[in-house]
């Protein structure tokens, strides 16, 4: 399913906002569960992928990475932790460059 890129940025971004907004110790175990999804963003994705790639991956669901997200947190909400490891993951696109896709 397409995603728009724009938004998904946008959301993504948002959620990177949200998890620093967090005092520790909460902040820390969303960190951690960010980490934990990205980790399985890089072994589901691979190597190269466009902005474009990654929005349609998240549009497609993410439910496989709220599940990870709430093992980490035990039962706190894992919005944030998501939308925070789809972010840092794409800065690793191809076309990404500090928040503006290359065309």
């Amino acid at each position: 399913m397409a995603y728009a890129v724009e938004n998904a940025l946008f959301q993504w971004e948002d959620g990177e906002r949200r998890l620093r907004s967090y005092d520790d110790p909460e902040r820390s175990q969303l960190d951690q569960a960010a980490r934990a999804v990205l980790d399985e963003l890089r072994r589901r994705l691979g190597g190269a992928f466009t902005l474009r790639e990654l929005a349609d991956f998240y549009g497609s669901g993410t439910d496989w990475a709220d599940d990870i997200a709430e093992r980490q947190l035990a039962g706190t909400d894992t919005a944030h932790a998501v939308d925070a490891a789809f972010a840092r993951y794409a800065r690793f696109a191809s076309d990404y460059g500090g928040g503006r896709r290359y065309d």
